[in-house]
């Protein structure tokens, strides 16, 4: 049996509302329903960025009481973004900001660290994977062309790796591509095996 023949048998939720990782876990032959609910995603800025983004993927999966979600699956998760000095990038506010965020990368090394939380029968898988992305040098002309015509605000700094600037300005990655799109999903994979003794 393969841990997508065993997922048929219960429910796997989503708790995210990326449309990224919907589609991610979709691509996965994984039947889900997509929860979203209020989660306070501050944190101790004194914590490391592994811990800063495992800890907001932990404060998703606690908005899941284990006494109603116990035979349920669910899975969420959180990205966060350093640059090459290990500055967080989040969200930009807007798109001036944006096109600071990716000319700050341009030509230069940065991490994309995603943190997955699970749980299935007082059972749970924690783990943070690691990417490293080379950007190559952007003009500016290329860089607005990309805040212009598509949505940067609501991606981790500022750029989605699927769409057109990842096309043309990805140099180099070292590590899972689809960790830089939000969900691993090879190391999902093999750590869902682990809680389904797969």
């Amino acid at each position: 049996m393969i841990l997508q023949e065993r997922l048929k048998t219960i429910e796997v939720i989503l708790g995210s509302k990326s449309p990224r990782r919907k589609e991610l876990l979709s691509d996965m032959d994984i039947a889900f329903q997509v929860e979203v609910r209020e989660t306070d995603e501050s944190y101790d800025p004194n914590l490391s960025p592994i811990q800063i983004v495992q800890h907001i993927a932990d404060a998703k999966l606690a908005a899941f009481p284990s006494d109603e979600f116990a035979d349920k699956l669910v899975i969420c998760a959180d990205t966060i973004v350093l640059d090459e000095k290990g500055a967080v990038l989040g969200k930009p506010k807007d798109l001036n900001e944006a096109k600071e965020v990716i000319q700050g990368l341009s030509g230069k090394m940065h991490w994309v660290y995603t943190a997955v939380s699970c749980a299935y029968q007082n059972q749970f898988i924690r783990f943070v994977e690691e990417t490293q992305v080379w950007l190559n040098n952007l003009t500016e002309a290329e860089i607005e062309y990309y805040v212009q015509k598509y949505q940067p605000l609501d991606k981790a700094g500022s750029y989605g790796i699927q769409e057109w600037i990842g096309r043309i300005g990805i140099g180099k990655i070292i590590g899972s591509y689809e960790n830089v799109i939000g969900l691993p999903t090879a190391r999902l994979q093999v750590e869902l095996k682990k809680i389904f003794s797969i």
